[in-house]
């Protein structure tokens, strides 16, 4: 996922209590910067702030950051000598997403699905079911009328 021109997520959206892998080729990257640090927090008031040293790479600068339970992701970028990517004093800034879990249920007892094997053993039964019928249909008039005969290869 392409957030802004020189920034880069591995997944196409930022989703709650998920690790997710920022790539970075912006300004600083350009400017050959040999350290680059990711400096950011959580939520409106930057909760949790945290920064880390980002792995440069011949594709930009890399971290892995853990998302937590908040509404949004704030970053900027800084280098060792002391300049900042902050987008142009706006900050990064991106919407997190909730783990949505509603369709999966956890409770086995209240549930009134089949077991996935008795799932399977039904639907080859029908395929075995359906083959016989397809058999004595194509097969039994042929049988009836004398027209049955096996093709020689010559």
């Amino acid at each position: 996922m392409e957030l802004t021109k020189n920034i880069f997520f591995n997944t196409d959206k930022l989703v709650e209590n998920t690790t997710v892998k920022i790539s970075y080729t912006g300004k600083l990257f350009s400017e050959n910067a040999e350290e680059v640090f990711i400096h950011y927090g959580f939520g409106l008031n930057w909760d949790n702030l945290n920064e880390v040293q980002m792995e440069k790479t011949e594709l930009g600068f890399q971290a892995e950051i853990d998302l937590l339970d908040y509404e949004t992701f704030n970053f900027c970028f800084k280098d060792n000598n002391g300049g900042w990517d902050n987008n142009n004093g706006e900050n990064y800034i991106f919407p997190i997403e909730k783990n949505v879990m509603d369709l999966v249920t956890t409770d086995s007892e209240n549930t009134n699905f089949l077991p996935a094997r008795r799932l399977r053993k039904s639907y080859i039964w029908s395929k075995k079911v359906r083959l016989a019928i397809y058999k004595i249909i194509t097969y039994i008039p042929k049988l009836i009328s004398g027209n049955y005969k096996r093709k020689i290869a010559e």
